[in-house]
Parts: C-alpha cells; structure tokens; sequence
C-alpha cells in the first residue's frame, strides 16, 4: 500500500507543474503590453525634438524688392498694347495703363504684378491677366567700388551681389597695384563704420564670417599694394 501510495503521490504532483506552467503563461501575456509602454518617451516634446524637422520657408529677400529711381518693365500676356516702362518716381509710384498712379517701392517684381493684376481682373480690363514685372536697371540699391580694381564704378545689388567679394567680382577684381586688404564704408542708423577685410587672409583660412553684407550707399576701397623701389646697378630698376 505505500508503494502504490507513493506512486499516487509522484503522478500528481509530475501533473501539477505543467498546469502551474499554462496558469502562469497568461500573466507573462498581461506584463508585456506594460514593458512596451514604459518603453514610450515620457516627454512628447522630446519625441518630436528627436524626429527631423523641416526648415520653413525662407522670407523673401528684400534687397529684390523695387525702389526709387529703378526702371521697371511691365508686360501683359496677349495685351502687347500694355506693355510698359517706367521709373519709379521719387514717391515711390508709378503710371500703368488703365490703372493709373499706383505705389511700387518696398514691394518685389512679383508682388507688383500680383497687384495689377487684380486691378486690371476687378476693373474687367482684361480677363484673366498674365502679367510679368521685372526690374530693367536698378539705381536705388547700389555700391561704389573704388581705388585699384579692374573697373572702378557703382554696380547694383540684388539677391546675388550683396557680399563684398561679389561687388569685387563685378568690378573685375583687384588689379596688379592694389592690396589685398579693402576698406568697406557703411551708414547705419545715421552713423558711418570703417571696417578692414583682409582678402588673403579669409581666402586662407576658409572663414567667410568676414564677407561683409552690403547694403545701398556702401563703399568699398581698395588701397594701392605697399611698393619696394629697387634702384642702381640692376638689369630692370
């Protein structure tokens, strides 16, 4: 009787561990959603700080925009008759076909169009207007160039030339007598900077933090290159 005993008592037990196996299976199941969630940011904000940001739109570039004095050149599309040149006058307008005396200064070639064609679509003038604005000769924005470049004069600034090795560029470059270092002249705010770019040295280096931005009524100088006079008993003095 106690061998059967016994053995009554191995079988049952041998069956217990697999069902306290299977009851245990369930709660593993529960815990795992749990691990999963603790393993979510708890800060949103830093979630989003991780993920890759797309750069906005940058503003439009003003030094675009139309000022007094430029000559602008207006054009409808299938209205040739529309076509028109003008100088922005020294109120900032200009005179358009059917439209009459209208204000350009601050506002960029696109913007301008944007606005005659409202103007000549709320008017009936014309259905549905195409019309293109661009600037035919810039004299509100530009920057003297002076001393020993290649060719010396006023050279206007746009979206492309606002730097002063841009401004260089359009006069040329530096000619063989002049040095390396320029002087750049600028108003602020009522008030008058000198400033000194070392060429050479920036083109060494690398660092372009020293390319000045210009703006109208700048001026930028170049000085004549330090001379050694070599004279005497020479083959060329």
């Amino acid at each position: 009787m106690n061998t059967r005993l016994a053995a009554a008592t191995l079988f049952l037990v041998a069956a217990a561990v697999p069902a306290a196996g299977l009851a245990q299976a369930p709660q593993a199941a529960r815990v795992t959603p749990v691990a999963a969630k603790s393993m979510q940011p708890a800060n949103p904000a830093a979630a989003s700080a991780a993920s890759p940001v797309v750069a906005s739109q940058p503003p439009d570039f003003r030094l675009e925009s139309i000022g007094m004095g430029d000559m602008v050149r207006i054009s409808v599309f299938r209205n040739p008759d529309l076509t028109t040149e003008a100088r922005v006058s020294e109120r900032g307008t200009i005179l358009f076909p059917l439209i009459g005396e209208m204000s350009v200064t601050g506002l960029t070639p696109t913007e301008v169009g944007t606005r005659i064609a409202d103007k000549l679509r709320s008017g009936k003038y014309v259905v549905n207007p195409e019309v293109t604005v661009s600037i035919a000769q810039v004299n509100s924005r530009q920057v003297s160039v002076l001393g020993n470049v290649q060719k010396p004069g006023r050279y206007p600034l746009d979206s492309t030339t606002a730097r002063v090795t841009d401004l260089l560029a359009l006069a040329g470059g530096i000619a063989p007598t002049g040095d390396d270092r320029v002087t750049v002249m600028s108003t602020r705010d009522g008030k008058t900077t000198r400033n000194e770019l070392d060429l050479a040295a920036m083109i060494r280096s690398g660092d372009l933090s020293r390319n000045i931005e210009l703006a109208a009524g700048d001026t930028i100088y170049v000085g004549r290159a330090p001379m050694v006079y070599v004279t005497g008993e020479v083959t060329r003095a």
